[in-house]
């Protein structure tokens, strides 16, 4: 497990400061995402925060509110909401409509499948009433790879879903944005974003006129699911070392935790949501402990981010965030 460590005895801090002068800062916070629960009606084998049906972790309206509260505080124009599959969170339409009530851009990571689910079968509206931004996971164009990745059947369903969405003007509209998120399969980076986004373009379109906005390319952390997989392999260490080997400096400053912050479902505060996988949270300077959302302040636009090995995935080759390649 990667650990939090001080100045000077973390090799990825040595890095960057090596390039930067000091150990790596926030900046202003534009984007608030939010783990509303880890709860999901799939499992998938690549999952840092190992979602499942089985697990019960829902966030509350309380802490909800309090979410909207630091968004507005922070003047981010960006509520980014996770899970999980977060529409299984029984507050999540009440939030959703909140959210854009209060004039937030709002973004919900969908495993789409779920959209198909009993109880779930109108939100697709609900969605462009709210004129919500959809990322939506697809790890690949063809069914042998998604359902190796995510489970038997779940290709089939993100087709139907998207189908779906592209009826009512999702991913044609350009107010209703439908990107999608590619993973690589194995222990490899990505490849070239934009050339992705083309193929993915072609092949949904010449296999099943389906259409989408942008693709985002995110490398596969050495952590939750995937780490294990690896270790079965014997490849951790080599993965370990292909993302140490392909560091590139030009991805420190658009790095998504200099710009945003996570919420847990228990309002706890993280640089990310892969350090909330590895239940490191955010901390105002190197003697604080874990801070609430009830507790934000501005201090922590400009925090220290707590980092670990596993932070090497972000910066290495195109560099990964939550919204694809970095550089």
């Amino acid at each position: 497990m990667s650990k939090a460590t001080t100045v000077g005895t973390n090799e990825f801090d040595a890095r960057v400061t090596a390039v930067l002068g000091t150990p790596l800062h926030g900046e202003r916070i534009t984007t608030v995402q939010v783990n509303v629960g880890l709860t999901c009606n799939i499992t998938c084998e690549h999952c840092h925060v190992s979602s499942s049906p089985r697990r019960k972790e829902q966030m509350g309206w309380e802490t909800m509110e309090q979410v909207l509260r630091v968004a507005r505080e922070t003047g981010a124009g960006v509520l980014d909401i996770t899970g999980g599959a977060p529409e299984m969170n029984p507050h999540f339409r009440r939030f959703v409509a909140a959210a854009a009530g209060a004039g937030l851009s709002v973004m919900v990571r969908t495993n789409l499948t779920i959209l198909l689910d009993p109880g779930y079968e109108d939100l697709p509206e609900f969605f462009a009433a709210h004129r919500v931004h959809l990322v939506a996971s697809l790890p690949c164009y063809t069914k042998d790879n998604v359902d190796r990745q995510r489970g038997d059947g779940v290709y089939e369903g993100s087709i139907e879903a998207m189908r779906r969405l592209n009826a009512i003007g999702y991913g044609r509209d350009s107010e209703l944005p439908l990107d999608l998120v590619y993973n690589p399969g194995g222990a490899s980076l990505p490849g070239d974003q934009a050339a992705l986004e083309a193929d993915y373009k072609r092949e949904l379109w010449d296999r099943h006129r389906l259409v989408f906005t942008c693709l985002y390319t995110i490398t596969n952390m050495p952590i939750g699911r995937f780490m294990t997989a690896l270790k079965k392999e014997n490849k951790a260490a080599m993965y370990r070392d292909l993302l140490r080997s392909s560091f590139n400096e030009a991805t420190l400053a658009p790095l998504m935790c200099r710009h945003q912050i996570e919420i847990d479902w228990t309002g706890v505060i993280y640089d990310c949501d892969f350090n909330l996988a590895l239940r490191l949270p955010a901390r105002r300077d190197d003697s604080g402990g874990p801070i609430h959302v009830r507790d934000f302040d501005a201090r922590l636009h400009t925090r220290r981010i707590v980092t670990g090995e596993h932070c090497f995935g972000c910066t290495a080759g195109h560099g990964s965030s939550c919204g694809g390649a970095l550089a």
